[in-house]
């Protein structure tokens, strides 16, 4: 199987399993998992300019990026975030396990063997604490995301009878007065 193939399929091919997943969990959950894609670039990013890691090969519109970054790794704090959410230790089990795997089976085995990617100056080790370190940040971020949709929708219970001013029947007497 071609390295581009594998690349293409670790962008497109999570965010197919996205069907499986109600749409108000899609969206309960998306600002996190955006979050996610900012965070693991800026720290690709710092990784890169200080020569922790090396991409050898990308698919074309991403110079330097994993398309990993963009597809597997949003989805997955997704779909962590749906099944463990409220109970943060865990969120902090499953994210070890996961970022273990990922630093020790993915990023020290998988993409050197393929010459994908390839792991520099640092072992694997600081790089699962680094994506710990990363889903520390984003749970309290998804806490906060919560408390918005709540206010939303307790502003949405409280304004049933809200109309926009188009729609709002006439007075009895600016009635009469027509």
């Amino acid at each position: 199987m071609s390295n581009q193939l594998i690349q293409w399929f670790l962008l497109i091919a999570p965010w197919l399993t996205l069907v499986f997943m109600k749409g108000s969990e899609v969206k309960r959950y998306i600002a996190s998992g955006l979050l996610s894609i900012v965070l693991t670039t800026i720290v690709h990013d710092v990784g890169t300019t200080f020569g922790f890691w090396v991409v050898r090969e990308t698919t074309y519109p991403f110079y330097e990026m994993m398309p990993y970054f963009y597809g597997t790794m949003p989805v997955i704090t997704l779909w962590v975030l749906k099944f463990t959410f409220g109970r943060f230790w865990q969120y902090m089990a499953l994210n070890t396990i996961s970022d273990l795997g990922f630093a020790f089976i993915i990023l020290d085995y998988f993409y050197p063997i393929t010459g994908v990617y390839g792991l520099v100056n640092i072992t694997p080790l600081p790089t699962a604490g680094i994506a710990l370190l990363l889903a520390v940040i984003i749970y309290p971020f998804q806490m906060w995301q919560d408390d918005i949709f709540v206010l939303t929708e307790r502003a949405q219970i409280y304004s049933t009878s809200l109309q926009q001013p188009a729609l709002k029947p006439l007075d009895k007497d600016e009635d009469n007065k027509k």
